[in-house]
């Protein structure tokens, strides 16, 4: 980068810094640290009113293109944006899948009309969206995908249904992966629908996981309708557009997640050496791989950016995602031995500490967004073209 680009970075980096000290005080003084996987339902209110607060200031979706709404927003700034929200421990934000999941696929592969319709709820945060993929028989394997849509009139109707469907209860939208071609098998025949949630044929209900709360979801579509101009692509291209998808998912805000997961590594070392545990000689070599692990971690997704800048990551984006993911759960496992045997018991009512609620929840880290064992494949067949696994 020339050293202009460096000055401008640095100059945004200052910016955001200066807005977030300066905003997350009075009324949002409250939310740092709020939210976040296992915990979407602490103060949802209050964070959403927060982002569009945000939005009023013009930092959402600083990385579209300024004529979709967005700031125009560099690679470099783009970071430093993550990283430093990331740092003021800012709440965790409540519009992340229509900012850097829908937003970047239909400024890539949307209709103007499209455009013109989805675009600016997103950015004002007045709209949320929910990712219709997984099903309980097409998890990490989405080519199984089993929910139809076929057209009546000017209509898409759409039957099915849908799992682990993240902050659907709070959504506006999903964006859905249907089946719209009969007798088609695996990636042919699929179509990429939006479809409005607050209608008759969407049943919600929702799914109590491990740490007792449920931001994940299950969603069953019966006669649900959509406009027929609500595809993505072209009938039938719906494969190619949820990859897509993927690979936006894989983007500059997981350098964001890394500072939280310094933050709870520094917070454990920390325990570590107040408790004594430290003194265990299997818990310090743990404590320092997962230190270097962390490292490494930064080094293969700065290594990615030239994917996210060529406008989404590639297959390669896939080694990020398992070894975060692998990472995170580790780290939690990690968390309940330098606790010992108080990492067992629970507070008044049951209620989970941060530790216990980190350990159970990244569980689901290597199952969503891609399980560990899809990962391992899009690897091995994507990026290293090795021969595909043989299929039934």
């Amino acid at each position: 980068m020339s050293a202009t680009g460096n000055r401008a970075a640095r100059e945004f980096r200052a910016e955001i810094r200066e807005w977030l000290r300066a905003g997350l005080t009075g009324e949002y003084a409250a939310l740092r640290g709020r939210g976040g996987p296992g915990r979407e339902h602490e103060a949802y209110p209050e964070r959403l009113a927060w982002e569009r607060h945000m939005a009023a200031a013009g930092w959402t979706c600083i990385g579209w293109p300024e004529e979709y709404g967005g700031r125009g927003a560099t690679l470099e700034q783009q970071v430093a944006f993550h990283e430093e929200y990331a740092l003021a421990d800012a709440p965790a934000r409540v519009n992340h899948i229509g900012e850097q999941l829908l937003g970047p696929t239909l400024i890539a592969f949307g209709t103007p009309e499209q455009h013109e319709r989805f675009l600016p709820p997103i950015v004002a945060v007045e709209e949320l969206w929910c990712q219709g993929y997984s099903e309980p028989d097409a998890g990490s394997d989405l080519s199984g995908v089993r929910t139809r849509a076929a057209l009546d009139g000017g209509e898409w109707v759409v039957n099915g249904q849908k799992v682990w469907t993240s902050l659907a209860h709070e959504a506006d939208w999903c964006f859905v992966v249907a089946r719209t071609e009969p007798g088609s098998v695996r990636h042919a025949g699929l179509s990429y629908l939006l479809v409005p949630m607050h209608q008759p044929g969407v049943e919600v209900r929702p799914i109590v996981q491990l740490t007792g709360t449920s931001e994940f979801n299950e969603v069953f579509f019966d006669g649900a309708r959509t406009a027929a101009g609500h595809v993505v692509g072209a009938p039938g291209d719906g494969w190619r557009i949820a990859m897509a998808t993927l690979g936006f998912e894989r983007g500059v805000s997981t350098l964001g997640q890394q500072v939280g997961f310094r933050r709870e590594l520094d917070a454990l070392m920390a325990l570590a050496r107040s408790n004594g545990a430290i003194g265990d000689p299997l818990i310090r070599d743990r404590l320092v791989r997962a230190w270097i692990g962390l490292e490494a971690m930064r080094a293969t997704a700065l290594r990615t950016m030239d994917g996210v800048a060529a406008g989404a990551p590639g297959p390669e984006a896939s080694i990020g995602k398992i070894f975060w993911a692998t990472w995170h759960r580790a780290l939690g496992e990690l968390a309940m031995d330098v606790r010992g045997a108080a990492s067992t018991l629970t507070g008044p009512g049951h209620d989970l500490d941060d530790w216990q609620r980190l350990y159970l929840f990244s569980r689901s880290d290597t199952i969503y967004a891609g399980s560990n064992e899809i990962q391992r494949n899009i690897i091995a067949e994507r990026v290293l073209g090795l021969p595909r696994e043989p299929r039934p």
